[in-house]
């Protein structure tokens, strides 16, 4: 591994290493549309704040922009501004369909790539392919509006602003001289036949924090008097303090202020000439008087106009930072960028594994600077923004209007958060920031951390236990993976490092605590350890909407909120054991959480073949069974990732890593001896041989090899590119249910929903979705390493070709893997069909990782930028590249490592 894990900057002593990561990639690259943003009486985001207003309202939560950095409260905010001469508008944020506007939901329509970072953003590059034709605004949002949920999706390649390479690439890097030094450096390449002009107008700007009834000091840009080589933009803050804004060649530089131009939106005064707008106004339909001529404001740009040849490139340098910093030169900027990319030539070099190749290596890096560009600052008071909607904490709900996340007054989120997309998800989600923070781990283990306590802290944690799940709806329920994801992101730091972070840990597990006793008390209705949820994260996976009140009446008992709380005992478990090696009073909860586990299993699959159990023995796998209201159950025969999660619920403890609870086997077994049934239903097989791994799995030795039967099916779930989130036995048979007079229906689609349920904007109807295939790997390496070599499995299914446990755990993370790899043919399968993407030399090595994958073909789908959880693939590499199988073996010596967490 690389020297210094946490930096990547050349010696910081542990003290320096926050104030290296004060400035970062943490402007979204979309605030309009979000509920934050929303103060309508309708509830609808996208139409009260368009793209429309972007340019012209300021927000109030936080703000957007191409490629650019801010501090980490996001006070002093650049970026970069584009005009090609032809566009309607300044280019100064990413566009995208709305919700309603696109016929499989949101959708970006830019391309864009983050293509390197440093966990200290010592260095980052970003890459955005900028049209010389006028951008096809109208054209997207008309073509999009007329397709059906069976049509493609109308991409901006589509429009032929593209035709012969008539754009430009964009770069954007930076690069720190010291943590409060920040360079600039644009590249602008001309990819077309003719010389082309391209406006380039970096933007430095203040969020407007000061219009919203709160005293506060107002900020200010002012023009300084600069050196000979540079026009220099002074700008003074309260809180921030004075900072310069350098630009090498002394451009014209541009000011006005970050107000909303409320004569433009809403036919009103505005309080000053100089407005949101006012930059691009000036710019685009030559207004001069649109900017402020006494060169002072808010908002402020450097207007460089570069004529840039066929096949060549032109460069904009500029320098944010402290006064005393000194001026660089060409020549010392130039280095700073030279050393600052060596260093993270190196950080990588250290990460990626010695068996990977060219390309492989450029996966990994790609997807971790994508985690690492996703980082995003999250303000929104919760108290203030409702009280702004005219409620407070002891007024009754509004009979004349729905106001969202009303019982959530208690947060205020006031930080750097890991996002799924910068776009299209530009908020937290939990159990998409539990996966981002396993991925993460293998970057950043220190920010990994920090992200994982956040939403256990009191400004989010709910007082009743519950974890917000995500900006529409705070209250509803996500998969609970947190346990999990601490657990997995202190072994991996224990095993890197050699020293695991307890106190991390402990904190972690204290908070856990509060939410498991919220699982148990709001979402097990009856007490009878079967558990519900809702929609779980899987949208639109089931026959009808398991989030809604039921078409039928009654409850729905969940194969998957089941299993998930199994999964969530034995991390708890896992944790509780390690805590006890250093404070035996953990004990009590090491005991807690196996018999808890043994309720849930029990609970999955009762003594007896029962027709109101998850378990189906005819069939062999695990179904969501419909309680109606008269007590009559009724199992709903979807083969879907709903019945496959009870796998993921396996565990597997070391030899002797139990063998310090003295009392434990004891008090298990007077626990057995009182609920012989409940003991019946766990194998004792999973007890293992005397000294050996021991095992906690909800699917047993005579259940395993029925669901991997499954599982490793071309013709069910295995796909070429991973697991299917629904079996292709349901494109021929699709599931159907009648309900109120209407027959609902489940079929394999194996791309995008045809289904309006959440938006239709996400598919768990077929394609490979990341998250729950990583679970599934997971799963696998730890039965083998209670299995070990003497279970194999036919994979896939009927072929005859016999492996272990590992082995197909490492088919199914090669399968995954390929998505983004050059094949025989040098084609990449996440881009499909696309062939500007598989063969042009600009193209075809700048990599998107979707939100999920086609399951037959492993073309991305979903958010095109998503470097969330999808970042999994680096875990993967690492993993497979470090470990042999020896790794998951079972053990007979108490001394020896090797269990996956």
């Amino acid at each position: 591994m690389a020297a210094d894990r946490s930096t990547a900057v050349p010696g910081p002593t542990a003290d320096e290493a926050g104030r290296w990561r004060m400035w970062g990639p943490y402007l979204s690259e979309r605030q309009w549309g979000t509920v934050r943003e929303d103060y309508s009486t309708t509830g609808d985001a996208w139409e009260y704040f368009p793209h429309d207003h972007a340019r012209s309202r300021a927000y109030r939560w936080g703000e957007d922009g191409l490629g650019g950095i801010c501090d980490e409260k996001q006070r002093l905010c650049l970026a970069l501004a584009l005009w090609n001469g032809r566009d309607p508008i300044l280019k100064e944020r990413a566009f995208g369909l709305t919700n309603g506007e696109g016929n499989h939901g949101e959708d970006v329509k830019e391309y864009y790539f983050y293509l390197d970072s440093t966990p200290s953003h010592s260095y980052m590059r970003y890459l955005y392919k900028y049209p010389q034709a006028a951008y096809p605004y109208n054209d997207l949002v008309a073509t999009s509006r007329a397709r059906g949920r069976g049509d493609f999706e109308y991409e901006l390649l589509d429009t032929g602003v593209f035709d012969d390479d008539r754009y430009f690439d964009v770069t954007v890097e930076y690069a720190k001289a010291g943590y409060e030094d920040v360079l600039m450096r644009v590249t602008v390449e001309n990819r077309g036949p003719d010389e082309a002009t391209a406006h380039v107008l970096p933007t430095l700007w203040f969020r407007n924090t000061w219009s919203w009834g709160e005293p506060t000091v107002r900020p200010r840009l002012h023009l300084a008097d600069g050196s000979p080589d540079a026009a220099v933009v002074t700008a003074d803050h309260p809180l921030l303090g004075r900072h310069e804004l350098r630009v090498t060649g002394r451009p014209r530089v541009l000011f006005t202020e970050n107000e909303t131009d409320n004569e433009r939106l809403f036919g009103s005064r505005n309080a000053s000439p100089y407005v949101k707008d006012g930059i691009g106004r000036h710019v685009v339909d030559g207004e001069e008087h649109a900017v402020n001529p006494a060169q002072e404001g808010t908002k402020a740009a450097a207007h460089c106009v570069l004529a840039v040849p066929p096949g060549s490139s032109a460069t904009v340098r500029l320098q944010l930072a402290r006064p005393e910093a000194p001026l660089h030169d060409v020549a010392s900027f130039d280095a700073v960028f030279r050393d600052r990319r060596a260093d993270a030539d190196a950080f990588y070099r250290g990460l990626t594994p010695s068996t990977a190749g060219e390309d492989e290596a450029r996966v990994l890096r790609q997807a971790l600077a994508g985690m690492l560009w996703s980082k995003q600052y999250y303000g929104f008071d919760l108290e203030a923004w409702l009280a702004e909607h005219g409620l407070d904490p002891w007024s009754p709900p509004p009979r004349d209007r729905a106001v969202r996340n009303r019982e959530w007054f208690h947060m205020d989120a006031d930080d750097v958060i890991s996002m799924p997309d910068t776009w299209e998800y530009p908020w937290f989600a939990a159990w998409d920031l539990a996966f981002h923070t396993v991925a993460l781990a293998v970057v950043d283990p220190a920010f990994a951390k920090e992200q994982l306590e956040l939403l256990l802290r009191a400004p989010y944690l709910h007082p009743n236990g519950q974890i917000p799940a995500y900006e529409w709806n705070f209250g509803d329920v996500n998969p609970p993976v947190h346990a999990w994801a601490a657990y997995f992101v202190y072994s991996l730091e224990e095993r890197l490092t050699g020293q695991g972070d307890r106190a991390f840990l402990e904190r972690v597990f204290q908070k856990l605590l509060t939410n498991f006793t919220w699982w148990v008390n709001r979402k097990d209705p009856d007490g009878r350890n079967v558990f519900q949820g809702g929609f779980l994260g899987l949208d639109n996976i089931g026959v009808f909407d398991r989030s809604a009140p039921l078409p039928t009446g009654g409850s729905l008992e969940q194969a998957d909120g089941t299993a998930w709380m199994a999964l969530y005992c034995q991390t708890m478990l896992q944790i509780a054991v390690e805590l006890t090696e250093v404070d035996r009073s953990y004990e009590e909860l090491v005991l807690k959480f196996t018999e808890h586990f043994m309720w849930i299993a029990a609970s999955m699959d009762r003594v007896g073949d029962l027709s109101d159990e998850l378990w189906d023995e005819r069939d062999g796998f695990f179904y969501d069974v419909l309680r109606l209201p008269d007590g009559r159950a009724t199992r709903l025969r979807v083969r879907s990732m709903v019945g496959l999660l009870p796998l993921c619920a396996a565990t597997v403890f070391r030899p002797g890593q139990l063998s310090h609870l003295t009392g434990l086997r004891d008090r298990l077994r007077r626990f057995a001896d009182r609920h012989p049934s409940l003991a019946a239903t766990v194998s004792s097989a999973q007890a293992g041989a005397e000294g050996g791994p021991r095992l906690l799995s909800v699917v047993d030795e005579k259940m395993l090899p029925r669901v991997l039967g499954y599982l490793l099916s071309e013709d069910e779930f295995l796909s070429p590119y991973g697991i299917r989130a629904l079996s292709r036995y349901h494109a021929a048979h699709p599931y159907t249910f009648e309900a109120d007079g209407r027959q609902l229906r489940v079929g394999y689609l194996p791309a995008e929903s045809d289904s309006g349920m959440f938006g239709g904007n996400s598919n768990w109807r077929g394609p490979v979705w990341y998250p729950v295939n990583a679970l599934l790997v997971r799963a696998l390496l730890n039965l083998y390493g209670f299995y070990g070599d003497g279970l194999t499995v036919e994979c896939p299914t009927g072929s005859g070709n016999r492996m272990t446990l590992y082995e197909v755990a490492r088919e199914l993370s090669s399968r995954l893997t390929r998505i983004f790899l050059r094949d025989g043919d040098g084609r990449r399968p996440v881009y499909g069909g696309l062939e500007k993407f598989q063969n042009d030399p600009h193209w075809r090595d700048l990599i998107s990782f979707h939100e999920y994958f086609h399951g037959d073909n492993g073309a991305g789908l979903g958010a095109a930028h998503q470097t969330g959880w999808t970042g999994l693939v680096a875990v993967l590499m690492t993993v497979f590249g470090d470990l042999a199988p020896e790794g998951f073996a079972p053990r007979t010596s108490t001394t020896e490592e090797g269990t996956t967490s």
